[in-house]
């Protein structure tokens, strides 16, 4: 596995919190992703597409605000948990 520096550890460790969180900033999980070495490109309109090991996902970079609703953050969790990333 890739070795993550503390703040993409401490983001991983949010990203799958119980109760969900929803306080998680998008950038925050973007910049996580690119760590752990996932291909992200940009969709139409808000959608980012990702790619990370072999698993591939849309989602809706969340505006106005910054922070990921929870919904998405369960998406990104079982995403993250299919391309075989824990914390």
């Amino acid at each position: 596995m890739v070795s993550l520096s503390s703040k993409h550890q401490k983001t991983l460790e949010r990203v799958f919190a119980n109760p969900v969180r929803s306080d998680v900033a998008w950038k925050d999980i973007e910049t996580l992703l690119a760590a752990l070495g996932a291909d992200i490109s940009e969709g139409a309109g808000s959608r980012v597409r990702i790619a990370l090991n072999g698993v591939r996902a849309v989602f809706h970079r969340p505006h106005p605000q910054k922070e990921t609703d929870k919904g998405a953050l369960k998406s990104m969790r079982r995403f993250l948990e299919e391309a075989g990333v824990k914390p």
